[in-house]
């Protein structure tokens, strides 16, 4: 490595360091050693052929001073000739070597990005729904992403830089001062006009380039938020384009301005670093050729002298640049260690067991909730603030206790936010009660394995929500074996066999990002035929409806009481026609059950259920309406 190149290398890691430099801790360590561990044969020959690369990289330096003494000497020509093929063997040797090193590298580094992406994934999908509504999506990415990267360079890059600079630096220095102490003792005197302007002027472009990061980053979140259907739909309703564009054309000036500034630093920096190798050389070569002159070296020693003064800088400036690229790499594995030490609220006992076999019955037992506080489920560096909320969450289910016998449907109806859905979570274990019991075939789902649950319990949420892949797809993730056959039926009971039949991929088209290709009655019946297809014996419908107009809803709850029929459900719902339908309806307001009973008994009981239905349902259908 020259020394222009060892600069511009301590200039990069100075820029690309974090801030939030920590010291080091034996347990991040042994961590650390402990994702190392099943790579250990590979880093072991990394390492022993990253120390016999250093070796060969001194050696040609003294090769090539023989050969200089040599011709000055009026040695023979067979000893030039096998001088210069030595010469040729250590290079082809040390390019040998360092292709196998650098594949060793990438081998370790790649394989350790795989092992951290994978037990990051593994984890974040073992979190409860809390730690995802607050959660920066962007923010957990990062850490799957550029932090899991990081942590990698600290054994492709780090390692191999400390070790093979550091037996480079002891082995040249060694060599050095048995040729002449007094021309290295110059060398090191000229060394810190060499390292002190890199660390320097790195620290002043690390300033630099976060300010362009930090622009860059205002201008990804600009078009990322302008550029979904809904962000442009918003800028042309509002007629701000021209706006828009002015926006951006500043953050992008600010960013060409600040790049400008980098390049400017960047090539007088090296110009001067080009003129201060340059004198050193001269000097060795002056000196080296005063002793010469006078008899006290040979004219080889001074070519070797000049030779391993580039293996003399480049090793020190590397080195004086490690800690920052050790520490930054500690910072990585800490931000990946953080996600992995948050502790999912709901899992899975030791000694669970499966849902009793039979009709499934749904039970809630005097179940009172409250929804994590933050320091729970969450970090503060990955909903980006600097200090996670401490709010006590207040309570929003008090002694909620209801049984939905096997084959049964009941009804949750009542205001927005009086707790309906929180209690549709419960049943699957989204989340977990904090007192009470929710019962599924009369065993506590804490009992039951989550295999087991989800194979018992399909629910549709009100979003209806649909991945950027396909239609077959997006209906596989209920039964990966189904069928074509399969598909197609749960398509016709859905009432989009003929919609789907009609694309020119069919069952391949792809429903785009959440499902935007389609109207929102078209998405949910899409969600309601993956239910169909998964064929659970409890069935939670979470506003399933919502999204339909009269003609699909029709169409749907024809569906929806074919794929209910003998089984257990839920249904939470504004929709006159599901209320009605149902077998027992239960009010809640504010976190508790305040009615029950067949909608014409509440609707004879004139109370909170008869409200609703005369400010909500009524006008969905007159007729009822005038008999309550």
């Amino acid at each position: 490595m020259s020394m222009e190149m060892a600069a511009w290398n301590s200039i990069y890691h100075a820029m690309h360091a974090r801030e939030d430099q920590r010291p080091f801790s034996l347990p991040v360590l042994r961590r650390i050693a402990s994702f190392a561990r099943p790579h250990a044969r590979h880093l072991s020959w990394f390492v022993a052929l990253s120390v016999l690369t250093a070796v060969l990289t001194v050696a040609s330096p003294l090769l090539a001073g023989r050969v200089v003494n040599t011709l000055t000497g009026g040695g023979a020509l067979d000893t030039v000739l096998f001088l210069a093929a030595l010469i040729a063997a250590v290079s082809l040797l040390e390019a040998g070597l360092g292709l196998l090193v650098r594949w060793l590298s990438a081998r370790v580094g790649e394989g350790l990005i795989l092992d951290l992406r994978t037990t990051v994934y593994d984890h974040v999908q073992r979190m409860p729904v809390a730690f995802f509504t607050r959660t920066r999506t962007g923010a957990l990415v990062s850490r799957l992403n550029n932090d899991v990267i990081g942590a990698q360079r600290a054994f492709s890059d780090v390692l191999s830089g400390v070790v093979s600079n550091l037996v480079t630096l002891v082995l040249t220095l060694a060599v050095m001062l048995a040729l002449s102490w007094q021309i290295t003792l110059l060398a090191l005197l000229l060394l810190p006009l060499f390292v002190v302007p890199a660390r320097r002027m790195g620290v002043r472009l690390a300033r630099i380039e976060r300010e362009r990061t930090v622009h860059n980053a205002a201008m990804g979140t600009q078009m990322t938020e302008r550029f979904s259907a809904p962000g442009a739909t918003l800028v042309k309703l509002f007629g701000r384009p021209r706006e828009e564009s002015a926006e951006f054309a500043r953050r992008a000036s600010r960013v060409r301005d600040i790049g400008v500034r980098t390049a400017m630093v960047q090539e007088v920096f090296f110009t001067a670093l080009t003129l201060v190798s340059a004198l050193a050389l001269a000097l060795v070569y002056g000196l080296g050729g005063f002793y010469a002159l006078r008899g006290q070296l040979d004219a080889g020693t001074v070519v070797s002298m000049g030779m391993l003064l580039t293996r003399l800088y480049a090793p020190l400036t590397a080195l004086a640049s490690a800690r920052v690229e050790v520490m930054s790499a500690l910072v990585s594995f800490s931000r990946v260690f953080e996600v992995l030490d948050l502790r999912p609220l709901v899992a899975e006992k030791p000694d669970a067991r499966t849902v009793p076999p039979g009709p499934v019955s749904v039970e809630f037992d005097d179940v009172t909730f409250a929804y994590p506080t933050a320091e729970k489920v969450s970090l503060a560096s990955l909903e980006e603030v600097a200090t996670l909320d401490v709010t006590e969450q207040r309570e929003v289910l008090h002694g909620v206790s209801f049984r939905v016998e096997p084959g049964q449907t009941v009804a949750l109806v009542g205001s927005s936010g009086a707790g309906k859905s929180t209690i549709a979570q419960l049943a699957p274990r989204l989340y977990d009660v904090d007192s009470g019991a929710v019962r599924l075939g009369g065993v506590d789902v804490r009992d039951l394995t989550f295999d087991s649950v989800r194979a018992t319990l399909g629910m549709v949420t009100q979003d209806g929500h649909l991945f950027h892949e396909s239609i077959r797809a997006n209906l596989l993730l209920a039964r990966p074996g189904a069928t074509e056959e399969d598909l197609w039926d749960v398509l016709r009971r859905a009432r989009l066999e003929e919609l789907v039949a009609a694309l020119p991929d069919g069952l391949d088209t792809v429903v785009g990002e959440r499902g935007y290709r389609f109207s929102g009655g078209e998405r949910q019946r899409l969600t309601i035929a993956r239910l169909l297809l998964a064929e659970p014996e409890v069935v939670i419908l979470d506003e399933a409806t919502s999204a339909l107009d009269s003609t699909s809803e029709a169409a749907v709850q024809a569906a929806l009481a074919e794929a209910l029929r003998g089984r257990t459900a839920l249904v939470i719902a504004h929709r006159l026609s599901t209320v009605r339908a149902a077998d027992a309806i239960l009010v809640v307001e504010a976190g508790r059950i305040v009615e029950r009973g067949t909608h014409q008994e509440l609707l004879a009981r004139g109370g909170r259920y008869a409200e609703l239905y005369r400010t909500q349902f009524a006008a969905g259908d007159p007729a009822p309406a005038a008999t309550g």
